[in-house]
């Protein structure tokens, strides 16, 4: 009917409902399914059990619920379930900021905040666009499987660097670390993608964590030990965007 309130559905009812399994996992829970199926049919129940728990701990693993984000363009939110364990000033990855040949603008190479977010085993390991805008660089990087919870692992891990850039110029950077479980990092979008914020843009199987680097000048609202959801929890609010040749003029 006109006029009536409906959830992020379209719907006019709200409940709860089961997440679905994200496709990325659902061959992880076969598999595991087949082999306890396959024990229980050879009576070996000592092995069976724990496969049937193994599989029903994938497939909470990578479960994907749906997220209500706000609508706000002034908004930055949180790229990744979990806790929040480093909040520091410190300088972009260069790989986000070094001329890379494409002709696409980086981000300065001035130090700027990190928020770095913990996802352990139990977190949803699907990760989300901070902001709406265009995807400039996605850059992989092969490294170590450190303890993604140290500082180093954001210098030594396998890592996965993107760039946004709002209709405005404005950037923000974030970066997924693989760590000591963490074995692939899959990436759903790709350079010159166009994202929602919010968007599911890729995860990391099996825990580690996510670093964001926000805009110049920008405070985060968020404080050390928090617990964020991934595309709700507010990060920051970004102030008037700087004048960039070309841009926002």
């Amino acid at each position: 009917m006109s006029g009536e309130i409906l959830d992020n559905r379209g719907r006019g009812t709200a409940g709860w409902s089961w997440p679905s399994i994200h496709p990325e996992g659902r061959k992880f829970g076969l598999i595991s399914a087949a082999l306890s199926l396959g024990a229980a049919l050879m009576a070996w129940e000592t092995i069976a059990w724990p496969l049937a728990f193994l599989t029903l701990g994938v497939l909470a693993f990578f479960r994907d619920p749906v997220r209500v984000t706000p609508r706000d363009d002034k908004l930055v939110v949180s790229p990744a379930d979990g806790l929040i364990t480093l909040i520091q000033k410190v300088p972009p990855p260069r790989e986000l900021c070094a001329d890379d040949g494409s002709g696409v603008r980086g981000m300065s190479d001035e130090p700027v905040t990190r928020v770095s977010i913990f996802m352990s085993v139990f977190d949803v390991h699907i990760n989300r666009s901070p902001i709406a805008g265009t995807i400039r660089r996605v850059v992989y990087i092969p490294g170590k499987f450190l303890n993604a919870d140290l500082d180093k692992a954001s210098e030594e891990n396998e890592r996965q660097h993107f760039l946004v850039e709002r209709g405005d110029g404005v950037q923000i950077g974030f970066t997924q670390i693989a760590g000591l479980v963490a074995r692939r990092i899959v990436p759903f979008v790709k350079g010159g993608d166009i994202v929602a914020v919010g968007q599911r843009v890729g995860l990391i199987r099996f825990g580690s964590r996510v670093d964001v680097y926000l805009p110049a000048g920008t405070e985060p609202k968020v404080l050390m030990g928090q617990k964020c959801v991934a595309g709700e929890t507010i990060l920051a609010e970004i102030g008037e965007a700087p004048m960039i040749e070309g841009i926002g003029q």
